[in-house]
């Protein structure tokens, strides 16, 4: 595991950092959305892009850290990489420059986390489990 402190300086513009954002990254917020929707997520991005970054300001910073360590508890990612930092925003209401601990976990898929099968698949699987399971119904009621 790979630790690595970094001090930032204060950004003037927080809307400024999004503009190069990347597309396996996933900001976690506190309050918009409940844990599993995280980790539901993380999952579908680790099959899409093989590994997915959670990122985190402030009071957010527990939620990415159960987030990764769920998926890793339960063999779906490993973990790559993680950074921690502070950066500096600006309070809307004083106009004030307020310091937040950001942290950055990035996660790599295992071979546990199966790739996403087409909807069309899905559907025919079940119904080929439940034509089987008739057939087998059928021959079992013909030998009494």
């Amino acid at each position: 595991m790979e630790t690595m402190i970094v001090a930032e300086p204060a950004v003037k513009d927080p809307g400024a950092i999004g503009v190069a954002q990347k597309k396996n990254r996933i900001q976690v917020s506190t309050n918009k959305k409940p844990l599993y929707f995280y980790v539901n997520l993380a999952k579908r991005y680790m099959q899409n892009y093989n590994e997915v970054e959670l990122s985190a300001l402030g009071m957010a910073i527990g939620t990415v850290v159960t987030v990764a360590e769920i998926l890793k508890n339960n063999g779906l990612a490993t973990e790559k990489k993680i950074l921690t930092s502070t950066v500096g925003t600006t309070d809307g209401n004083k106009g004030r420059t307020v310091r937040k601990a950001k942290i950055e976990i990035l996660l790599g898929k295992t071979e546990n986390l199966k790739e996403r099968k087409p909807a069309d698949s899905t559907d025919s699987n079940k119904e080929d489990e439940s034509a089987e399971s008739a057939e087998s119904a059928e021959s079992a009621e013909s030998a009494d």
